[in-house]
């Protein structure tokens, strides 16, 4: 609820939200550079590491549809205090953890803290500005929103070569001090209202299938996948889960989410959609980085620094796009996203160990202006047809599918990096054959086979060489599932009004 001083604090209370904005979608990218000194410090192996990311993905997106209904049930500027402190607390955890499961529980906290900062800092702008500044308002959040992404690699790559990755987690502690403090002086109290049912029975059972299905991601490679009883049982749990979910949705007077939003075609094709293209951003934004220190040999700063023109390209489409929306049909600016999309993947799959960073500079920017031409059309898209007293629970389910999209592809992506470069090692490894004197002609001096530091020397390239086919066939089968997608666009419909109210993008 707006009161007359919140109107008079509009600017104090923007710049305390904009510092909590900046320090959630900071939170994305910061920690991607910073991988490989991770997990040599807590002697994680590299499908481990990846739980470092997943974690968080996935704790925020089972807590977002939550937010909601917390925010009605103990105040919105509660609920924001709590978010913004609880965050704050488990960066600084972050950072003083000494193992691989302490570091992961405390980037759990930090998901389940952090879900509601990104829906509660667009309701509060929206309500502290007149509606004939609401598109400004969006504009300013976005921009913070964005402004993570593309500081996050450098600031990232910068902490972890000149002080330690550990401050990847420690930037965060002045920043939430100052919008805690900000949030507290500024924002007016709340007037509590009475939260709507929710149905608990539905989210526990969510809960429990995104997690038992993202532990069997995560735990697959390692576990020889259904040789072990462990990974049988977390994918029975999930099954259970989902089976209970679906059933129970479909059953109750009061479920999860409505059940009008599965009729919606342009909700469910475009949330669907939204899915393929979580795989699709951060995915890549979390295999570059490790691919360009392991295996290019890039310092931390200087794998930064190259994945920072992606957000750049992002920035820049999400400037275009707000003018395009409403004089181009929506559907054609996704198309022309994906083929962008498609452009930078080719370019990818072309990756070689003896390239310079232009190639990772240059298909950097352009994946950057084709992601940003997908995430507000796509919103834009989703939410056509939403009945407007349908939206706030679309947004979550939305943004809860796009979340869960992020988590399952890095997992995916990751452990087919490890898998295929084992099976490249031993292709690769079986064509070198020490008797062949044509083999040992042609080997450099460094790689002699009749020596120990030959062979430990020849082994080392060929696992470097198998990873990077390894990574290619990623580009690869990113590049088939963006050309899938396509197919997706002809089931939507064109925007319209719904009940007479226009159509507001859903940036998130």
């Amino acid at each position: 609820m707006t009161t007359e001083q919140d109107t008079q604090n509009r600017w104090p209370i923007t710049i305390s939200i904009m510092l909590a904005t900046v320090m959630n979608s900071l939170d994305t990218t910061i920690a991607n550079v910073a991988l490989p000194h991770i997990q040599g410090s807590v002697s994680a192996s590299s499908d481990q590491i990846t739980w470092v990311l997943t974690s968080y993905i996935v704790a925020a997106a089972i807590m977002t549809p939550l937010a909601g209904w917390l925010s009605d049930r103990i105040g919105r500027k509660r609920m924001f205090l709590i978010s913004i402190g609880g965050f704050t607390v488990a960066s600084m955890l972050c950072g003083i953890a000494t193992s691989l499961p302490e570091i992961v529980l405390f980037r759990v906290l930090q998901g389940v803290f952090g879900a509601a900062l990104i829906p509660l800092s667009q309701a509060v702008l929206l309500d502290i500005n007149p509606p004939e500044k609401h598109g400004q308002a969006m504009a300013i959040w976005g921009a913070g929103a964005i402004l993570g992404p593309i500081l996050g690699p450098a600031l990232g790559g910068y902490f972890t070569e000149n002080f330690s990755w550990r401050w990847c987690f420690y930037i965060n502690l002045p920043i939430g001090i100052l919008a805690f403090l900000g949030v507290f002086l500024f924002i007016s109290g709340d007037r509590l209202t009475k939260a709507k049912r929710f149905d608990f029975l539905g989210f526990g059972m969510l809960t429990l299938f995104i997690a038992a299905f993202q532990m069997v991601l995560d735990r697959g490679p390692s576990q020889d996948w259904f040789q072990s009883k462990e990974i049988w049982t977390e994918t029975i749990l999930a099954a259970v889960g989902l089976w209970v979910f679906v059933i129970h949705t479909f059953t109750t007077d009061h479920p999860f989410f409505d059940k009008g939003l599965m009729r919606d075609r342009n909700f469910v094709t475009a949330s669907l959609f939204g899915f393929f293209v979580g795989i699709l951003l951060f995915s890549t934004m979390a295999l570059l980085p490790p691919m360009m220190q392991t295996l290019m040999g890039y310092p931390v700063l200087t794998s930064g620094l190259v994945s920072m023109p992606r957000g750049i390209g992002s920035f820049v489409a999400m400037f275009a796009v707000g003018r395009l929306i409403g004089k181009v049909d929506t559907r054609l600016i996704l198309f022309v996203g994906l083929m962008i999309s498609c452009v930078a993947l080719w370019q990818m799959m072309n990756f070689d160990l003896s390239m310079g960073v232009g190639p990772f500079i240059s298909s950097g920017i352009i994946q950057g202006l084709g992601v940003g031409l997908l995430f507000v059309p796509l919103s834009t898209l989703a939410f056509a047809t939403v009945p407007p007293h349908l939206r706030p629970e679309g947004s979550s389910v939305y943004t809860l599918v796009r979340n869960l999209g992020s988590s399952v592809g890095i997992s995916i992506m990751n452990g087919l990096v490890v898998a295929n470069t084992q099976t490249m090692h031993s292709s690769l490894a079986a064509k070198i054959i020490p008797s062949d004197p044509v083999v040992r002609a042609t080997l450099p001096r460094m790689f002699d086979p009749a020596t120990p530091a030959g062979i430990t020397a020849l082994n080392a390239e060929v696992t470097r060489q198998a990873a990077m086919v390894a990574y290619v066939d990623d580009f690869r089968l990113m590049f088939i599932i963006t050309i899938a997608c396509m197919p997706m666009l002809l089931l939507m419909r064109k925007p319209r009004p719904v009940g007479g109210e226009p159509i507001h993008a859903v940036i998130d």
